[in-house]
């Protein structure tokens, strides 16, 4: 079964999942199927992109977004594969567009706001690894690079549902290092952006999630001096 029969087997069993949560009576929801207002027409637009076997494509969600990728890494095949808002879910709805151009390199970033819409981190983990396995599948050249997830910096106070949740944040990084051991490229961005109190470097971000310009030159010389470019 291919991603897209899966996905929908998936939708068509439930629509919206309710899970109770441990502590007390409260029922928290959470919905497979959002997708962000913009998805179908960036997902039209990147696949009327040519595609290239030499491309290094970075696939995720507002951060992934945020920079053009060919421009501050200075390759004209970085492609950026970013859509704001998205979640798990929705790259895998889109995974397969990224599998037939059978890219050189893939750079995944995602989860942030899983975890914002209370999708539980067993779901968000297993999500993860449908996507190394569909790749490892669907084009078993490309070279696939996990990023751990960021942290946040609720003194911003602008994106209150991402706020107060780092407990999943560490939990999912711990469990994306242990993709080392399955030949995945661990890119661990957690401590490149991590102050003294765990937060997210203040002189890196406008709001307490997203990255301006500086914050994007500390990644792109990671990953540079950690060759993972080459």
């Amino acid at each position: 079964m291919n991603i897209t029969s899966y996905y929908k087997c998936l939708i068509a069993f439930s629509l919206l999942i309710f899970i109770t949560a441990t502590a007390g009576a409260q029922t928290v929801a959470w919905d497979s199927t959002y997708r962000p207002g913009k998805y179908v027409e960036l997902v039209k637009k990147f696949k009327d992109d040519p595609k290239s076997k030499k491309d290094i494509v970075f696939l995720g969600n507002s951060i992934t977004a945020g920079t053009d990728w060919a421009k501050l890494l200075d390759l004209p095949q970085a492609k950026n594969r970013g859509i704001s808002g998205d979640i798990t879910f929705g790259v895998l709805d889109r995974l397969q567009d990224v599998i037939d151009g059978k890219p050189s390199k893939v750079f995944i970033l995602i989860g942030i706001n899983d975890i914002s819409r209370n999708i539980p981190d067993s779901i968000i983990l297993r999500n993860y690894k449908m996507m190394v396995a569909s790749i490892r599948k669907g084009s078993k050249k490309t070279q696939i690079y996990f990023n751990t997830l960021l942290p946040v910096n609720s003194s911003f106070e602008k994106f209150k549902n991402h706020y107060g949740k780092d407990e999943h944040i560490l939990y999912l990084n711990e469990e994306i290092r242990k993709f080392s051991a399955k030949n995945v490229t661990v890119v661990d961005l957690y401590p490149v952006f991590t102050d003294q109190d765990k937060h997210l470097r203040a002189e890196l971000t406008k709001d307490g999630l997203h990255l301006i310009p500086a914050g994007y030159e500390v990644w792109s010389a990671f990953l540079k001096k950690s060759g993972f470019l080459n």
